[in-house]
């Protein structure tokens, strides 16, 4: 028996035979010294790769839904991306095959995506990536994996592309094991999806996995085993069977009020990145939206998003929503989120830099087509919205004296609209310590743990060096997100929880004990929090 450890994306035990994705050997091409020639296959490869993408995305709406379809939209946005083809065109000129100027520009934006400090969009790297890769297959002529046509299995991996986990036979697959890959991951949110244990960063060998005949994966608590003797089989499988009994049993609160024994009622929300993603909340019976990124809307992207544009995703999601609520954060782009079009500057300490709020008090060009759109939006369903990295007073004030100014401006077209609650993201340990003054100016508060424990701890959260020191549960965290709750209740607003800890099961009962009243989430922690919330004596 072997066995070692990753990082659990999804909870359970699977059992079974494994089978190692290897992807196809690459050859490294050689330039024609010509850039014209190079630049004419690459003008190819991007045609057919766009025809390949566009059926993959007919095929996987058809196979497991638009939502999930939608991953290949953001590389067949990317194949019309005017940074990344004058990228390509440079490196070509400069004398690079078209295949590698494919692959390392591709790169270059990947390693963008990666360094932003929101997970969801960090995760879009690996979309990029896929998008790069495949131009580079298509340029060197590279084949395909082909999986057993028959029978479930354990898929090991180095790592799965987007493309590539749409494809696989999801009805097959009893776990996910990959050597890279991260929680936001499109290898992580289907594991979640499938309700599958999946580990990533897991140190298994790709030998190892070929040459066992049962691999094991135990997501409780992120080891694998190859050829598990037959005293630790006997443990894992009676897990198994607990842990379906458990899933099955959490279906007894799907459609149940989320109130605690004391009479504490808790709103149980989703976080979402895309109009999309709204349609996987319905189906997790999220009670709400309560965090939606607007970053998705602006990237990928030659331009500014137009008015109407902004303003049909966000009707999308206020219809497929109905009567319940919805909080969209307001663009939090800038520093490490580089566009382009934007003209933002690099700057050495982009966490402290000109983003979120800040470059839409000082960008109204940019600021106003998204609170007009908002508005617009309202009309259709019960919008709010959420300023991201508030650090004063006078800055709630400016940005709603403009929704004030934006609504009066619609009306006066003759547009409806609807009243809008306006909230602070609290993330800046400086928004924590003047929750009461700025409690006197919002309708809520929703604390954005990630940031906030990143500031208040002096501690960048991308470092893995630093992952020590990383403590979400800090006691001077801890006594910060009490001041904010304590705050909110004394002015009569809610407060919630839009952070990664907001589906932290040994924080949710103490944030209800702070004196939060909603928690939002990834989609698929819904049931297994509101069983928490219901059993809950406070």
């Amino acid at each position: 028996m072997t066995t070692g450890f990753g990082l659990p994306v999804f909870h359970g035990v699977a059992i079974g035979p494994a089978v190692v994705y290897r992807k196809a050997q690459r050859i490294l091409p050689v330039p024609s010294g010509d850039p014209a020639v190079e630049q004419a296959k690459f003008d190819a490869a991007l045609e057919t790769a766009r025809e390949q993408l566009t059926a993959l995305f007919e095929k996987a709406k058809k196979d497991i839904g638009e939502e999930h379809a939608a991953i290949v939209e953001v590389q067949l946005l990317m194949l019309d991306d005017l940074d990344y083809l004058d990228g390509v065109a440079m490196a070509i000129e400069g004398g690079a095959a078209a295949a590698i100027a494919a692959l390392d520009t591709g790169e270059e934006f990947a390693q963008v995506f990666a360094a932003m400090d929101d997970e969801y969009m960090k995760a879009r790297s690996a979309d990029i990536r896929d998008m790069s890769h495949r131009l580079y297959d298509i340029l060197c002529g590279a084949g395909g994996f082909q999986l057993p046509s028959e029978g479930s299995f354990l898929l090991v991996a180095e790592d799965l592309a987007p493309s590539e986990t749409i494809q696989l036979p999801r009805e097959r697959i009893l776990a996910f094991l990959t050597r890279q890959g991260s929680s936001s991951s499109h290898t992580a949110i289907l594991a979640r999806t499938l309700n599958i244990p999946s580990l990533v960063q897991s140190d298994i060998p790709l030998e190892v996995a070929e040459d066992c005949k049962i691999l094991a994966v135990d997501g409780f608590t992120g080891t694998w085993y190859a050829d598990p003797d037959e005293e630790t089989l006997a443990v894992l499988r009676k897990k198994q069977a607990e842990a379906a009994a458990a899933r099955n049993a959490l279906e007894a609160y799907r459609g149940k009020e989320s109130i605690t024994k004391g009479g504490r009622k808790i709103l149980l929300a989703a976080n979402i990145g895309s109009p999309e993603d709204a349609v996987d909340a319905i189906k997790a019976d999220a009670e709400g939206v309560g965090l939606m990124r607007s970053e998705f809307l602006y990237l990928g992207r030659d331009s500014l998003p137009t008015e109407d544009e902004l303003f049909e995703a966000y009707k999308k999601v206020a219809e497929i929503m109905g009567h319940r609520p919805v909080v969209i954060r307001t663009l939090d782009i800038g520093a490490d989120k580089q566009v382009s079009y934007m003209g933002l500057e690099k700057e050495e300490n982009p966490a402290l830099g000109l983003r979120g709020l800040r470059i839409c008090l000082t960008r109204e060009e940019i600021f106003r087509p998204q609170l007009r759109a908002i508005y617009r939006a309202s009309a259709y369903g019960h919008l709010n919205v959420m300023f991201p990295m508030v650090a004063s007073v006078w800055e709630l004030k400016a940005a709603k004296a403009l929704c004030a100014n934006v609504r009066a401006e619609l009306e006066a077209e003759g547009v409806p609209t609807r009243d809008v609650p306006i909230g602070v993201m609290v993330e800046t340990p400086a928004a924590a310590v003047l929750a009461h003054e700025l409690a006197k100016e919002a309708d809520f508060f929703s604390v954005g743990t990630n940031d906030l424990t990143q500031y208040t701890l002096a501690v960048d959260r991308q470092n893995a060096k630093l992952g020590e020191f990383y403590d979400p549960y800090h006691p001077a965290l801890l006594a910060l997100m009490a001041h904010i709750a304590k705050a909110a209740n004394e002015a009569g607003i809610w407060a919630g929880i839009c952070g990664e800890l907001g589906a932290d099961p040994k924080m949710q009962e103490k944030f209800i004990e702070m004196g939060y009243t909603e928690l939002s989430m990834a989609a698929g922690r819904i049931l297994e929090t509101r069983k928490l919330v219901c059993e809950s004596e406070l």
